[in-house]
């Protein structure tokens, strides 16, 4: 986790010495402050937001070391504590001082004010920096020059009159379009809960659980290892909404599995980096940018949540169907009944571990707030947590789970932040519109080519920015582009975006998921990472088929409609992934493949004959490999 994910790069308590209690304190006392506004109600958005990033960079600062070297070293420096504090200070500025700062909107900052406002800033981007990494600090850096400098530009399409310094660092502190802005109010106000929902429902063993009740059902089959990682994965994957930890966590488990049944190391590493990183699209959980989406799109969880379950679905299918047909190439049968769990034991011992999921999906589906489900589905983890003796925690374990949840939330708070800053310099200098008209000129107003740049962008934000401000940044700059000059829905658009920033994690040359995967399985990293696009392959075309036929994230969708375009799309993403994995019924031939790929492809586009040819090649070309085999077996008899 060390090696491939920087979130895990912190400080352990002997290093920390005596602010090990001060890091629990805080932990807690954050922790606590989240369940109390998320039950009671919450503080106006700008207090709640400064207590929310105030306590997350004073822990971020004492936690994770300026470099990775210095980890190493016991103690915690005196800069870092002095940062910590003094950091903690620039957004309870916003507390202390809130109506003075009310009034200054009107009448004019201080010095002081400006003084608070660039120190705050800095230190987002620093704390930034050592939760997350380099590159989205370098883009909210040259975000901030933008907006300063902008004159300076000659293209007349990026220019801007620029800002000066008394504009650009009160705008960016204390308005609420920069780091206070829209996402840390949601971080701020759902995603904390939901993640503390997730370290509170780990602690009562659903993790193994989950991988148990995969195995019971998936593993006697062909490929049956894989497959059960692809189940066990996904399951994990939406609690965590880490690709990179569930990877490690599930990977630990299920990869050695794998291996063991013959899958090659690369494939193996792929499989569960494929899987983990779906996680983040899975209902009802997600990942952490969903409920950002909420705000962005205008409508509520459950809409989010049901637009997604479709794509999730296509998603996963098509990773199991990759599985599927590596394993039939290579002969890879399930495992013996004896070595696998009994499902009915295992419901019935440990089946209640599925009611905090349940209680989440069944409030949200009612129409209870995000937040109100979170709290109940809190509740219900820590009564689960109960009934068995190994997941009973003690007071000191209860303390644990309360300091866990904050020390989980640290690197989205900062990303959030992050991201704020450059959301609020698009918003400053109108860089959105301008990007979008850039993206319709270089396009020609050509709708696929649209989508492919803003594809690209998205991957290539992926591979240096986590999910959150990836989504932040495209669903600003890009999503706008596709919503008002081709009127697609929202919807489909903002989850296009989102898709593709997720799987920047397993997308070469930069693919974190499948490295740690690849570390796992002792695997080529590179290697590792293309098997896993080969796999996940569904995950490049399914958000296409979704613009296309907005149907499968439900707007405008019809019964009839619906369940043609997803055994449609279904059948097609079988079709791609035997092509590129090279077995369908046998082994293919290469013009076998290429028809496989073509008729796979046809089938996605939401249109009956391109569908129905697509349907018929493939049973063409299905008929044709049996055919054979039949006769290479009288052949040989």
């Amino acid at each position: 986790m060390e090696k491939y994910d920087r979130e895990s790069n912190t400080r352990s308590p002997l290093q920390l010495g005596k602010w090990a209690w001060v890091i629990t304190l805080m932990g807690i006392s954050l922790t606590c402050f989240h369940l109390y506004t998320g039950y009671f109600g919450t503080l106006p958005s700008q207090q709640q937001g400064a207590v929310h990033l105030g306590m997350a960079l004073g822990m971020i600062f004492l936690l994770f070391p300026a470099t990775r070297g210095a980890g190493r070293k016991a103690g915690v420096p005196w800069y870092d504590v002095v940062l910590a504090f003094v950091a903690t200070f620039t957004a309870y500025y916003k507390i202390i001082f809130y109506e003075e700062v009310l009034r200054a909107r009107v009448t004019g900052y201080s010095t002081l004010d400006l003084a608070v406002a660039a120190l705050g800033v800095l230190f987002v981007l620093e704390a930034t920096r050592r939760t997350v990494g380099l590159p989205i600090v370098i883009m909210a850096a040259l975000a901030i020059l933008y907006a300063l400098f902008g004159n300076l530009i000659p293209s007349p399409l990026l220019s801007h009159p620029g800002f000066s310094f008394e504009q650009v660092s009160p705008y960016l502190w204390f308005r609420e379009s920069g780091v206070f802005g829209t996402p840390l109010q949601i971080s701020a106000r759902f995603i904390f809960l939901f993640l503390f929902f997730g370290v509170v429902l780990m602690h009562t063993g659903v993790g193994r659980f989950f991988n148990d009740l995969a195995f019971a059902v998936t593993g006697r089959f062909t490929g049956g290892s894989g497959k059960a990682a692809v189940i066990a994965s996904a399951l994990q994957g939406m609690i965590s909404g880490s690709s990179i930890g569930n990877t490690v966590a599930s990977g630990s488990f299920t990869i050695p599995m794998m291996k063991n049944a013959r899958f090659k190391p690369e494939v193996a590493g792929a499989v569960e980096a494929s899987a983990s990183t779906g996680g983040q699209i899975m209902p009802p959980l997600m990942g952490a940018a969903a409920f950002i989406m909420v705000e962005y799109v205008g409508v509520s969880y459950r809409e989010i949540m049901l637009a997604a379950l479709i794509p999730a679905i296509l998603y996963f299918a098509g990773i199991f169907i990759g599985v599927h047909f590596e394993a039939k190439r290579h002969r890879i049968l399930g495992l013996p009944k004896e070595e696998l769990p009994s499902k009915r034991k295992l419901m019935l011992e440990k089946g209640y571990m599925l009611l905090p999921l349940l209680v989440i999906i069944t409030t949200i589906s009612v129409g209870f707030t995000a937040q109100r489900a979170a709290l109940l589905g809190i509740a219900c983890a820590m009564a689960v947590s109960f009934i068995r003796k190994e997941t009973r925690p003690s007071l000191k374990g209860v303390l644990e789970i309360l300091e866990q949840g904050a020390r989980v939330a640290l690197p989205v708070i900062a990303a959030v932040a992050c991201a704020g800053i450059i959301a609020g310099v698009v918003g400053m200098t109108g860089l959105g519109a301008k990007f979008a008209a850039g993206i319709i000129s270089l396009a020609g107003g050509v709708l696929i080519l649209a989508l492919i740049f803003t594809m690209v962008a998205c991957i290539v934000l992926g591979m240096g920015l986590p999910t959150t401000a990836n989504y932040v940044v495209t669903a600003t700059i890009a999503a706008p582009a596709l919503i008002n000059e081709f009127g697609l829905p929202a919807m489909a658009v903002h989850l296009f975006v989102f898709y593709f920033g997720i799987i920047a994690d397993i997308t070469p040359p930069v693919c974190l998921a499948a490295f740690a995967g690849a570390g796992i399985a002792r695997a080529n990293p590179m290697k590792t990472g293309f098997t896993a696009v080969k796999l996940a392959i569904g995950a490049f075309i399914i958000p296409y088929a979704f613009v296309y036929n907005p149907m499968l994230v439900m707007v405008d969708a019809t019964i009839w409609g619906l369940i043609t375009a997803l055994v449609f799309s279904l059948i097609g993403i079988m079709g791609v992934s035997s092509a590129l994995i090279g077995h369908f019924v046998r082994d293919s031939q290469p013009w076998e493949r290429l028809v496989i790929l073509a008729a796979g492809l046809a089938m996605v586009v939401p249109e009956l004959l391109t569908s129905g040819v697509g349907l018929l090649a493939l049973v063409a070309i299905g008929w044709w490999q049996s055919r054979r085999t039949d006769a290479a077996v009288s052949s040989a008899s």
